[in-house]
C-alpha cells in the first residue's frame, strides 16, 4: 500500500464518499481504498435510492467514527453530501475536517439528468468549513463545465479542471487516476499545515489550480 499522507500516527483518515449507485471495483475510489493507506469507505446505504438526510447522518456517523482527522475523497453526489453535511452540522474550521477532494459534483438545480439528484437541490451556497478543491470534466455528461466551476465559487473551493474525461468515473478508464493522487496529496499538505495551526483558508474566488 502506498503512504500518502505522512506516518500512521499523524495521518488522517481519507474517507470516500461514493455518489448515485455506489462505486464498483473499477473506480478509482474503489482503486485508491485498496491501494492506500488509511483509505476506507464511508458506507451511505441506500445507493439506488438516496435520501438526502439519511446521507447526511451516515456520512457525520462515518466522520464522527474515525477517532481522528479526516480528507473527504467524494465523487458526484457524494459531493453534494458534503456541501449538505457542512451546511447541517456547521463544523468549525478544519475541524474534524481538513479537506474535501470534491470530484464531478453533478447538476441538482437546474434539470438535473437523473431525477434521483433533484432532492440535493438545491445547491449549499455557503463556503465549506475546510479547503476544497473542485475538479470538473468539459464533456461530463451529468453537469456543464461552467455549472460545476459556479459550484467552486459557491463553496469557496479551488477548481482544478481534469481534462475530458466524462463523469470520472470507471466508465472513464482512469485506473488509479493519479491527478487525482495529486490532489489529495495537495489536500494533505494543506491539512497538515491546518492542523498545525497555519493560517490556511479557502481562496476568495475559485481558479483553476491545476490542469492535466
Amino acid at each position: 500500500m502506498t503512504d500518502m499522507l505522512g506516518s500512521p500516527t499523524q495521518r488522517p483518515l481519507i474517507l470516500t464518499v461514493p455518489g448515485l449507485c455506489n462505486s464498483g471495483p473499477t473506480h478509482w475510489q474503489s482503486i485508491w481504498e485498496r491501494d492506500l493507506e488509511g483509505c476506507a469507505r464511508a458506507d451511505l446505504e441506500s445507493w439506488d435510492a438516496p435520501r438526502r438526510n439519511a446521507w447526511v447522518n451516515k456520512l457525520n456517523l462515518a466522520i464522527r467514527d474515525a477517532g481522528r482527522p479526516v480528507i473527504l475523497v467524494a465523487h458526484s453526489l457524494g459531493c453534494h453530501a458534503v456541501a449538505w453535511w457542512a451546511a447541517m452540522e456547521q463544523p468549525a474550521f478544519g475541524d474534524p475536517v481538513l479537506g474535501a477532494l470534491l470530484v464531478a459534483p453533478p447538476e441538482v438545480d437546474v434539470a438535473p439528468m437523473d431525477a434521483r439528484l433533484k432532492p440535493f437541490g438545491p445547491t449549499p451556497k455557503a463556503p465549506l468549513p475546510f479547503p476544497s478543491i473542485v475538479v470538473a470534466s468539459h464533456d461530463d455528461p451529468y453537469i456543464q463545465f461552467h455549472r460545476a466551476r459556479r459550484l467552486a465559487q459557491f463553496w469557496g473551493s479551488r477548481f482544478a479542471d481534469a481534462g475530458s474525461v466524462g463523469h470520472i468515473n470507471a466508465q472513464s478508464n482512469l485506473g488509479a487516476w493519479h491527478f487525482g493522487q495529486f490532489l489529495l496529496r495537495k489536500l494533505g499538505r494543506w491539512g497538515k499545515a491546518l492542523a498545525e495551526g497555519a493560517p490556511i483558508g479557502p481562496p476568495p474566488r475559485p481558479h483553476i489550480e491545476l490542469s492535466v
